[in-house]
């Protein structure tokens, strides 16, 4: 598959199978995240790989939808404020680095043959709390995975030209 028909194949996926991620898979798709760039190389990211059933739940208490709850699992990516490359007029680039990085992680998860979602509308403060975050730590997304169930279907997109100008 080239690239353009991997970002054709990636949506945002809301229902997922009762079906477990490989290992591998998995092991696959953080390697890929691993290698994604960020502003002077700081790599000011982490990611909770959450399957455990008491960490669901936290995460399902921040983000309260019933299509979330049936990804098999959640990878909560935060940002490292203390870790960020701050450009010299004050703009940190850790938003774009995490930005950078989940969707590095949503590509391999589509190429993998799973679905994901980038989740953003969740009680950040909340999460934090939860998993006992450094104050320094922000949670900026929760990303389900798994396979996605018949019903999840790819929304429409805009026509290119709607986007482009110039």
């Amino acid at each position: 598959m080239n690239f353009l028909q991997l970002t054709q194949q990636r949506y945002s996926c809301r229902g997922y199978q009762d079906k477990p991620v490989e290992t591998e898979k998995l092991n696959y798709i953080m390697e890929c995240v691993r290698m994604a760039p960020s502003a002077v190389n700081r790599q000011p990211w982490r990611f909770r790989i959450v399957t455990d059933p008491a960490a669901r739940a936290h995460l399902q208490q921040c983000y309260d939808r019933e299509w979330f709850a049936t990804a098999p699992l959640y990878i909560l990516a935060t940002i490292l404020h203390g870790e960020e490359w701050v450009r010299g007029d004050g703009k940190p680039h850790g938003n774009i680095d995490i930005a950078i990085s989940v969707e590095h992680l949503c590509l391999a998860a589509a190429e993998q043959g799973l679905g994901t979602c980038w989740v953003c509308n969740f009680d950040a403060a909340l999460c934090a709390q939860l998993f006992a975050l450094p104050a320094d730590e922000e949670p900026a997304a929760i990303i389900p995975i798994g396979y996605p169930a018949a019903e999840a279907t790819p929304k429409r997109r805009k026509p290119l030209e709607e986007i482009c100008w110039g």
